[in-house]
């Protein structure tokens, strides 16, 4: 081993060397301003903000230490532009350096949020992520279509949750690329491709893991967002993780926070169809048992009525009755008939009383004008010469008038 190099210069140790640059960067930074938009970013549950600023030509890794982080007045989120104040450090274990931001302000959009901003606004206006167009899922779809990257972590989650809950479907994995440049491109005609397929596939979904707002860009482009539209398959996009949101999320029929969640929502689980069966199964075994006990009571009710105990008991009745109502119309009858014969008896002998007959049988006549046959009744309506007819009790008289005496 030797100290020194062969021209006399001293050898440092890489502890003494990054300690040097330590001093120097530290010394030489102990306070700066840095504008730049946040990228990356991640707060985990030690309350400490990790991040990078970055522009166009670089980028430099940032962090917040919880008792700052604690005060800032507003959410840090990808693609916000920020001006921070804070001091470099190097960290030595790793050999790099970063920015501990004691103050930080939001400057304005970032680029990409800005341009993520518009064009959300612009695909809303067009009415693409109204409720009104969402298509409900199928409750047990038997094919299903996934557009994602073959290899990443989000198929393996989503098949993995699937087969758990239900293993009687069809996955059909169609491969795109879900990053960078193209990407878009071949997501939309993945998309445009699944629908144009002459296997009848039930829910489409469109996923991958979670990342930064330029990892997840792809989901955002207008070509993806107009082919999730014009779907005419239920789409379901599960981008990113819960706190990311894109606007194939928006578009889509249904929105999932994760691949994992995404199975759960287009498949059922077993063991919940299962428990629903049985409990549909006692509660038809149960309707079916009070019908029938529902239906013995009445039986018997009608079984233990009088009619059927004693069926021609009403007959008997009625025919009693008939027998009732046909003797007293009988009794009726006669009753009416002698009142009837007794009543022409006594008109009978009124009528006979007053007949002219009954006073020729008192020793009268009656005299007529034999040519008309009019009752004479004066003096006054004969001539001589005139023919009567005298009626008499039993017989009449033809006569000639040869004198009229009137009296006086």
């Amino acid at each position: 081993m030797f100290d020194d190099a062969g021209d006399g210069a001293h050898v440092l140790t890489v502890s003494e060397l990054t300690a040097e640059i330590k001093h120097l960067v530290e010394t030489a930074f102990p306070a700066v301003w840095v504008r730049g938009e946040v990228s990356d970013f991640s707060r985990p549950s030690s309350g400490h903000c990790y991040f990078a600023v970055k522009d166009e030509g670089a980028q430099i890794r940032a962090v917040i230490w919880r008792g700052t982080a604690t005060r800032l007045r507003f959410d840090l989120a990808d693609g916000l532009e920020v001006i921070c104040r804070g001091h470099l450090d190097v960290y030595a274990p790793r050999g790099s350096y970063q920015l501990v931001v004691d103050e930080i302000e939001p400057a304005g959009v970032g680029a990409l949020e800005l341009a993520l901003r518009r064009l959300r606004d612009k695909l809303a206006a067009e009415g693409l992520f109204d409720p009104a167009h969402k298509q409900p899922l199928p409750r047990v779809p038997r094919t299903i279509a996934v557009v994602t990257s073959p290899t990443g972590a989000a198929v393996r989650d989503f098949l993995q949750v699937l087969s758990r809950r239900w293993r009687n479907v069809r996955v059909i994995v169609v491969p795109v690329r879900v990053q960078g440049e193209g990407a878009a491109a071949e997501i939309a005609a993945a998309i445009a491709q699944v629908n144009a397929l002459a296997t009848e596939v039930d829910c489409l979904v469109v996923t991958r893991g979670g990342g930064s707002l330029e990892d997840l860009w792809a989901f955002n482009e207008e070509a993806v967002v107009r082919a999730i539209f014009a779907s005419r398959i239920p789409v379901v996009s599960a981008v990113g993780h819960e706190i990311d949101v894109t606007l194939s999320d928006l578009v889509a029929d249904v929105r999932a926070l994760t691949p994992s969640e995404a199975a759960e929502r287009v498949v059922p689980s077993v063991e919940e169809v299962t428990a629903s069966v049985r409990q549909l199964q006692r509660r038809l075994a149960g309707a079916l048992k009070l019908r029938s006990t529902s239906a013995r009571s009445r039986y018997e009710a009608l079984a233990a009525h009088r009619v059927f105990r004693r069926p021609l008991e009403r007959v008997h009745q009625l025919a009693q009755r008939l027998d009732e109502l046909a003797l007293r119309s009988d009794r009726a009858g006669d009753g009416r008939v002698g009142d009837a014969r007794r009543r022409a008896e006594r008109l009978g002998m009124a009528l006979d009383a007053l007949s002219p007959l009954a006073v020729l049988q008192r020793g009268y006549t009656l005299t007529e004008q034999s040519d008309t046959g009019r009752l004479v009744r004066r003096v006054g309506e004969l001539a001589v010469g005139d023919e009567i007819t005298t009626r008499l009790r039993d017989g009449t008289a033809l006569s000639r008038v040869e004198r009229v005496d009137a009296d006086a």
